[in-house]
């Protein structure tokens, strides 16, 4: 079997990609409501009057909540794929996964948090 390499690679892999975004939206209620929040806080990260390394964090932890809702996702699609009935090691993936996910909103809560406090106290 012949492996794609050079550029044949990288735009197969960006399909595969363009593909695994577009069934998360399409099926991911979460994917959808985190992906609103980031449409929404985005710009506003851009115009806070924060500092630089601020405004960074504050739009990697929105990227980071995507990324791990993703990776969500995919962990759940696999064990519902394995089968439907009930396992113990089934539900620890998805707990586990769903955990991830949990993390990820409270890291994003704690660095908003951190950043608009500041401009909060000054109203």
């Amino acid at each position: 079997m012949k492996k794609n390499i050079g550029v044949k690679r990288i735009l197969l892999a960006a399909t595969y990609s363009a593909l695994g975004l577009k069934a998360a939206f399409r099926h991911e209620a979460a994917f959808r409501q985190e992906l609103l929040l980031a449409a929404l806080l985005l710009p506003l990260a851009c115009w806070l009057n924060v500092d630089s390394v601020q405004r960074m964090l504050m739009i990697a932890v929105l990227f980071l909540v995507l990324i791990v809702e993703l990776l969500n996702s995919a962990i759940e699609a696999v064990v519902d794929r394995v089968g439907t009935e009930h396992h113990e090691l089934s539900g620890r993936a998805k707990d586990l996964g769903s955990a991830a996910v949990l993390v990820s909103l409270l890291l994003t809560l704690y660095i908003w948090g951190v950043g608009l406090w500041p401009l909060l106290e000054r109203l």
